[in-house]
């Protein structure tokens, strides 16, 4: 039977006894500028087995590679001594999240990442929404390469209006092993999963795929969280596919990723704006150079709300004149890209949430707001013009972003 990008795995989950609040922790690129947050998961965690011990938060990114050999020894650790345990065989996990968006519906599944391609234009069954930057792969690659497991924060999309694939799965969720149930921490919401193992199943699942590609003339999934993350994966697999013949590719670990898979048209998920700090930037003089780099290009200001720039409490509105069909974020990201160039004093930070962003802005630099992109031009953006420029939306807010709880080996 046609895959469709898709496989089943070998899963693993904290075992009976072990605290599964505890153990469950928001995706590590969210409050990258909030180190407050990772301590009260710190807290919360305390010496209970935990994903925190298995991730590298990136607000501690400057640490460098010192927490690396930490995380490998911890996965050893919790494998050897069953802290972690095969629950799902060969199979997937359906789950559901409630937050105060409501509740939305996924799928735990391997993808192949001979299926998915971040280049613009591609005609891969999985496209990336936003542009790559390479440059961060490397970093990334450090970490998964030499790692026994991995957990994954990637959500891929569905343009499914019908519900036909996941819709279809969770009516069965009265006949599904639950594997987990539990609230999350800090105002995470609250996370349950069924097994998916049973031939029929799974069969019902691969013909609701079947009907959505058909539907989709062959673009299944966008890749709405965790660009670089799978990015990266598919970084180790090509190093990987060096070392083995070819016949030993075919069911190599390291050729698939474990991922999220959701509908886009789910009610509770919702699209929100990723904001701009530039911490250490003069916010009268950056506008002011805005301006100018727009002149440049046969474009101007005017008065608005589509670009909102915060410093030292004055806000300044601001809209873009001749812009054409360009997104407020395609306009301005160049500019801030080459203003970063221009000022090597400055930093940038990508962030979630509109008040921290107003808090830093006041004594840190100059913030930057944002408005979000509607959920219906995703697929068809992405089919015209290849990726969206990098950080031009996130789903939901950053506590309701993917906590992590499944595990795969991948050596």
């Amino acid at each position: 039977m046609q895959s469709f990008g898709i496989h089943p795995a070998n899963i693993y989950l904290p075992a009976p006894g072990v605290d599964q609040q505890k153990w469950a922790v928001v995706a590590c690129d969210q409050f990258t500028s909030d180190q407050g947050y990772w301590q009260q998961v710190e807290e919360n965690a305390g010496d209970a087995p935990s994903a925190l011990r298995i991730i590298y938060p990136e607000v501690y990114l400057s640490e460098g590679e010192s927490r690396i050999p930490v995380i490998r020894a911890a996965m050893e650790k919790y494998l050897a001594e069953g802290a972690l345990t095969l629950q799902v065989e060969n199979g997937f996990v359906l789950m559901e999240r409630t937050t105060e968006s409501g509740s939305r519906i996924g799928l735990v599944a391997a993808i192949d990442l001979e299926d998915y391609d971040y280049t613009p234009g591609t005609s891969a069954a999985i496209r990336a929404t936003e542009g790559t930057i390479l440059s961060r792969i490397p970093p990334r690659v450090k970490i998964r390469e030499g790692a026994p497991l991995e957990s994954p924060h990637v959500m891929l999309l569905m343009d499914d209006p019908k519900d036909q694939v996941l819709g279809r799965l969770y009516e069965m969720r009265a006949a599904l092993p639950c594997v987990y149930d539990t609230d999350l921490m800090c105002g995470g919401g609250h996370l349950t999963g069924w097994a998916v193992t049973e031939d029929a199943q799974k069969d019902a699942l691969y013909d609701a795929l079947k009907q959505l590609n058909e539907d989709c003339k062959g673009f299944l999934f966008a890749v709405g969280d965790g660009n670089h993350s799978l990015a990266t994966a598919k970084a180790c697999w090509e190093n990987r596919k060096k070392e083995i013949t070819e016949a030993e590719q075919a069911a190599d670990p390291a050729r698939f990723a474990l991922v999220e898979i959701v509908n886009l048209h789910s009610a509770a998920l919702q699209f929100e704006p990723i904001h701009r700090m530039v911490f250490g930037a003069d916010g009268k003089q950056m506008i002011l150079d805005f301006a100018a780099y727009l002149r440049e290009k046969g474009m101007a200001t005017m008065p608005g709300s589509d670009i909102v720039f915060m410093c030292g409490g004055e806000t300044t509105g601001l809209s873009v004149k001749n812009a054409g069909d360009m997104l407020p974020v395609a306009v301005l990201q160049p500019f801030l890209d080459q203003y970063l160039q221009n000022n090597k004093n400055c930093e940038i930070d990508y962030i979630h949430e509109a008040d921290a962003v107003e808090k830093m802005s006041q004594d840190q630099g100059t913030g930057i707001l944002l408005t979000s992109i509607e959920k219906s031009s995703l697929f068809p953006g992405i089919v015209s013009g290849g990726v969206l420029p990098r950080k031009t939306f996130s789903m939901g807010h950053g506590h309701e972003k993917r906590y992590y709880m499944e595990c795969r080996k991948i050596k």
